[in-house]
């Protein structure tokens, strides 16, 4: 019987269907060949991996620790633990291909999840290394734009206003600026100016002084204000805060003090405020809902975080994010179908990342090992296209963008302001500058 020939695209569709990862780096540290399994662990194609340095990709954070000097030091073969920055556990070995002259031609890693080396009790580990900086997980092109922004802005304390629908992670972007500021090592405190009435927000935001109040505690409250001194507060939902308060935090974004509950003598605070909401502010602005000077005070640096439909390279690394972190709550080794994959890129995700969070933690709990189509909840499983359909858009889809564009293109030409075009159109000011920047090319 003759033995048919192994081409190197056979070998490729061999070592893509591999469950573990293989990972191959020249001698130089380049990376010249990876299986489809780093997209599951690190949520990138091998086209975004191959070619580049292997040191470059660990500087970003994608792994810790790096196995790579270990073995360039002993040349022979070693193996640790990692953890990737979407979660995955993996137990790599790397073993070393020398030459003629004793010196590294290639170095082969291979990686499995962790968890099916439960039984396995002595691992040579190395000692944790210090882990290159997190950085917030994203493939989307305009996310890595809006995190090169935030590393500007970082480094100076003007107020920030971070809008975007809701569940799309306005709050881990705050986290994140405050993580690479100056002032990192001090507290990062966060409100919701929606959970709370009134009375208790401002309590809450600015404290009281002894015998403010019936109630209030004998010794008076420190407020969130002089806790964050130095550091940095979130408010979260800033369009829900009361008129009443808007005009006390309009003076400490301006004048750096305020007055406690029945105090009678300010205190100064050195604090940097970053807001956050889903509602369109400068509508708000226009029916006297909130203040027009608070609003371009927060607004001095404006954040627009697009939803994850407009985020679709996110998607599936967010899913083995929170399949790693929901496996390893819940104790569980399930896995993921590639047809699920599939369905949860082409859904619409209205109530982006943190609807896509919720999903997954259902799924790891009530699915059987394998995460299937038939163990959707029905909000998703009756919004999928039909399988034929998947990849290609409706007719009725294309013609309605078409008209939108042609639209937005006639009345920027006609009136060159994005307040005149949200007036004509009959849309929010801040939907009609993404809509100009998206259909016309211009920033407005």
């Amino acid at each position: 019987m003759q033995i048919p020939e192994i081409t190197g695209e056979t070998l490729k569709k061999i070592l893509d269907h591999s469950s573990d990862e293989i990972f191959v780096i020249d001698g130089n540290g380049r990376i010249i060949f990876v299986n489809k399994v780093c997209e599951k662990h690190y949520g990138l194609k091998p086209e975004d991996v191959v070619g580049k340095h292997n040191a470059e990709l660990y500087e970003k954070g994608y792994w810790k620790p790096s196995i790579v000097p270990q073995v360039l030091k002993e040349k022979k073969p070693v193996t640790i633990r990692q953890t990737t920055y979407i979660g995955a556990e993996l137990l790599t070995t790397a073993v070393p291909i020398l030459n003629e002259e004793n010196e590294i031609e290639l170095i082969v890693t291979t990686s499995r999840e962790l968890q099916t080396f439960k039984s396995i009790k002595k691992v040579r580990d190395s000692q944790p290394e210090e882990a290159p900086h997190s950085i917030p997980l994203t493939n989307c092109s305009k996310m890595k734009d809006i995190l090169k922004v935030c590393e500007k802005i970082a480094k100076v304390d003007s107020t920030i206003l971070i809008q975007g629908e809701s569940g799309t992670g306005k709050g881990v972007l705050a986290q994140y600026i405050h993580d690479i500021s100056s002032r990192k090592h001090k507290t990062f405190l966060k409100l919701n100016c929606a959970a709370l009435p009134e009375d208790l927000l401002e309590s809450e935001l600015f404290g009281y002084v002894e015998g403010a109040f019936t109630g209030a505690n004998r010794h008076g409250k420190k407020g969130l204000l002089e806790i964050a001194d130095k550091g940095t507060l979130f408010l979260d939902e800033i369009g829900e805060l009361p008129l009443s308060l808007q005009a006390k935090l309009l003076q400490v974004i301006q004048e750096k003090q305020y007055l406690p509950i029945g105090g009678y003598q300010t205190k100064k605070v050195d604090v940097r405020i970053i807001a956050a909401t889903n509602r369109d502010l400068f509508e708000m602005v226009g029916n006297r809902s909130f203040r027009e000077d608070l609003f371009y005070r927060l607004n001095i640096i404006d954040i627009y975080l697009p939803p994850l439909r407009e985020r679709k390279e996110d998607i599936i690394p967010l899913t083995y994010n929170f399949l790693y972190a929901f496996n390893k709550k819940y104790e569980m080794n399930k896995i993921i179908s590639q047809e699920c994959l599939d369905i949860f890129y082409e859904y619409h995700w209205p109530g982006n990342i943190r609807q896509l969070e919720n999903v997954m933690e259902r799924l790891v709990v009530t699915s059987d090992q394998t995460i299937g189509r038939n163990d959707l909840p029905e909000l998703i499983a009756q919004n999928i296209k039909p399988q034929t359909q998947l990849a290609l858009p409706s007719k009725l889809d294309d013609a309605i963008e078409h008209v939108k564009k042609v639209l937005v293109a006639q009345s920027y030409e006609k009136y060159k302001s994005s307040r005149k075009v949200a007036k004509d159109l009959n849309i929010s000011q801040t939907r009609a500058v993404k809509l100009i920047s998206e259909y016309c090319n211009r920033d407005v």
